[in-house]
């Protein structure tokens, strides 16, 4: 909104020019984002507490030390992340960029499940909320039309081709099968960082790595000179995602602020299922879902401890992790919480480095 304002004024007032730079754009995102938590947080936080009287409800097959420190903590935070992301990318971001909106409506979106899914779960008092069935199709839904609207957007030859890691020009060509690869990718990665919030801080401190990655990757690939250098595909006018993982990181880092051990509130899965949905749709329209997998890694590794605890169990009757997701493995050892959480965003931080490493070594 900014720019569509100010930035026509720059003839006239010379400093506004600056609105035309990404760079600036993405800086006053993080910092819109940091200071609408910062603000609003408190009030959010306490109006959620005074709906949810005992909290979110705690699995009672889950760490039993959990029943104890964690009874009592508002859940829905996520509104909070949304409310800062949405805002900030409306102020700074390109209002007639089609991948912005994309981006957002997904996030959005995304958002809107986990909202209802916490809700039901507060009022029922249970663990249970939207059936798993309904939230799939949902998601899919949503998944979808993003994939469509991609691929009827997109610049020819890209619309239904994915990037490889490590490989120059390559490009594999998926034809139709692109829309329910697009639609595994952002649904996939939605319910992988979903199934990671488990632990104070655990989720959102890896979203904000991914986002900064794919913040920078979306910035070299909507360049045409950083794309031809690095040898990567050119999405024209992807460039301008930077703003919004920008307003994504700065989105993060507030909620943190009161997500930090012992939390004050939980993002739910109004904001988990809205952070996947956001890491997704951006590796689907800079065309590197597969670079998702290693700088999200620590996402997919939590999402396939439970496939296979899960199919393990039914198969041979026989557990191969303490319990699953991954992160309650490492508790049930005797790992304290903190270290779990500690541990796992260096684990993030070295496979986003690895993930990085993508673009250059081809």
């Amino acid at each position: 909104m900014l720019y569509l304002l100010l930035y026509p004024l720059a003839d006239d007032f010379h400093a506004l020019n600056l609105f035309r730079y990404i760079t600036f754009r993405s800086g006053g995102a993080v910092v819109t984002a940091l200071l609408i938590s910062f603000i609003c947080g408190p009030s959010v936080i306490a109006w959620l507490k005074s709906k949810q009287g005992e909290g979110q409800p705690i699995r009672d097959d889950g760490p039993q030390s959990h029943l104890i420190r964690k009874k009592g903590t508002p859940t829905m935070g996520g509104f909070l992340i949304l409310l800062a992301l949405t805002v900030s990318t409306l102020l700074w971001g390109d209002l007639t960029n089609t991948y912005v909106w994309i981006a957002l409506l997904v996030t959005v979106g995304f958002g809107l499940i986990g909202f209802f899914d916490d809700y039901r779960k507060l009022t029922r008092r249970s663990t249970r909320g939207v059936s798993g069935r309904s939230k799939l199709l949902l998601e899919i839904g949503i998944a979808a039309a993003a994939c469509v609207a991609l691929a009827v957007i997109a610049r020819q030859p890209f619309a239904n081709q994915i990037a490889v890691p490590f490989f120059k020009n390559a490009l594999l060509d998926l034809g139709w099968f692109f829309l329910p690869f697009g639609i595994l990718v952002i649904v996939g990665a939605s319910n992988s960082v979903n199934l990671t919030d488990g632990l104070d801080g655990l989720a959102i401190v890896p979203t904000m790595i991914a986002a900064a990655c794919f913040g920078f990757i979306a910035y070299l690939v909507g360049n045409a000179a950083f794309a031809t250098y690095l040898q990567l595909h050119h999405i024209p006018r992807a460039d301008e995602l930077a703003v919004f993982c920008a307003a994504l990181i700065g989105a993060g880092m507030g909620f943190l602020w009161y997500n930090a051990p012992p939390a004050m509130v939980f993002m739910g899965d109004t904001g988990s299922l809205s952070l996947g949905g956001a890491l997704g749709a951006i590796s689907v329209i800079t065309k590197h879902e597969l670079v998702l997998a290693i700088v999200g890694g620590l996402f997919v590794l939590e999402a396939v401890s439970v496939i296979v605890q899960v199919a393990s169990f039914k198969m041979t009757g026989r557990r191969v992790f303490r319990m699953a997701p991954l992160h309650h493995h490492f508790e049930q050892k005797g790992w304290e919480e903190q270290t779990v959480v500690i541990r796992f965003w260096i684990i993030a931080s070295i496979l986003a480095i690895a993930g990085l490493a993508t673009l250059k070594l081809r």
